[in-house]
């Protein structure tokens, strides 16, 4: 258990108004205990409040939970009986406070979420995911130091990916080295490889599948995986043969966008100005109509997490908060172009974690 993370949590929530917070497993539990059991059916939850801190906890993870929270008063409770004398007894550990105000975790199931509602039904019930997206965006060195390694062994798994590209092979198979270029490195787990080539680029969250590549294919891959705990997110891309004057053009604008959101991500600028200075690139050169996501989003545990990099965003950035940056460029029937680095915030600017250009590869 994180002591001072508990502590900004507890004075976050008195900013807020928030009377009770409770955790589900997930990332806001881990980045809290430094431990989040697997999320399944079983009601599981950290319960905070300005005085009381209890956790609710199926029997059969009590022990593992514990180990790496020790002293942490827990509630458990059996697969027979089930967790309502357990949550009844978490509730009352916090000395009676009110909980007028109660923030949960936006990854709590909603059957956990209702049972937990039934306990509390005067309050006023609002998602926690503000709240820790606040405490989670700004990182410590020793995050950005775990995130500079987790971007490490994305860059070697995608020049894995890189040398599987040629005709003939099917993207799960591209997919499948990148997927081994991960675990060489190191990682704890592979999160995604979404290799997609020729038409299936215009795709931006292409389900990575049986298709053979073929001379002329531009091929977006977009990859990430996580390691100590923290995420990996990157994409470049890979044409098949000489590339036609068409797609190098949209790589150009993608190529200027990306650089134009890096100049304008700094302490101060919201997180809309980012959005918008890679969308005017974009608009500019005519195909504004094709861009047809948010410029980025932030990244750290989980490999989306808050600041949302979007159109009118008022979100401020600050020094340490890290996101992404992947303009793209979506031709229906034709490809894809997105070009992705992760950055951090510094003090007059940001930088990217990747070591890898962003320059084209080609296979010839």
């Amino acid at each position: 258990m994180n002591d001072a993370r508990i502590d900004r949590l507890r004075s976050a929530m008195t900013e807020n108004g928030v009377d009770l917070v409770a955790l589900a497993p997930s990332d806001n539990l881990r980045y809290e205990l430094g431990f989040s059991p697997i999320a399944d059916e079983r009601a599981c939850m950290l319960l905070v409040s300005a005085r009381g801190l209890s956790f609710v906890v199926p029997s059969l993870n009590a022990e593992q939970a514990l180990h790496h929270s020790p002293g942490l008063p827990a509630f458990t409770w059996e697969d027979a009986e089930g967790p309502l004398d357990a949550i009844r007894g978490a509730l009352a550990a916090h000395d009676g406070a009110a909980f007028g105000r109660v923030a949960v975790d936006p990854e709590m199931r909603a059957d956990i979420f209702i049972t937990l509602q039934s306990f509390v039904r005067d309050a006023e019930h609002v998602s926690a995911g503000d709240l820790m997206g606040g405490l989670r965006e700004v990182k410590s060195q020793d995050e950005l130091d775990l995130l500079a390694a987790s971007a490490a062994t994305a860059d070697h798994a995608m020049e894995r990916g890189y040398a599987a590209c040629r005709a003939g092979v099917t993207e799960l198979a591209v997919a499948e080295e990148i997927a081994a270029g991960f675990r060489e490195a190191g990682v704890d787990s592979v999160t995604f490889t979404i290799v997609a080539s020729g038409p299936n680029g215009a795709f931006p969250h292409h389900h990575t599948g049986e298709r053979v590549l073929q001379e002329g294919d531009a091929i977006v891959i977009d990859i990430g995986a996580s390691r100590a705990g923290y995420a990996s997110d990157l994409t470049r891309m890979v044409f098949l043969g000489e590339p036609t004057a068409r797609y190098l053009e949209v790589h150009e604008t993608v190529e200027r966008a990306v650089q134009a959101a890096m100049a304008a991500a700094r302490p101060g600028a919201t997180a809309g100005d980012v959005d918008a200075a890679a969308r005017d690139v974009i608009d500019a050169a005519g195909y504004g109509e094709y861009f047809v996501h948010r410029t980025g989003h932030g990244l750290g545990m989980s490999v989306h997490e808050p600041p949302w990099i979007m159109r009118g965003s008022g979100h401020v950035l600050r020094e340490g908060t890290v996101h992404s940056i992947e303009p793209g460029i979506y031709l229906p029937g034709e490809f894809g172009v997105r070009l992705e680095e992760i950055v951090h915030v510094t003090a007059d600017g940001c930088e990217a974690f990747s070591a890898l250009p962003r320059t084209l590869h080609t296979v010839t």
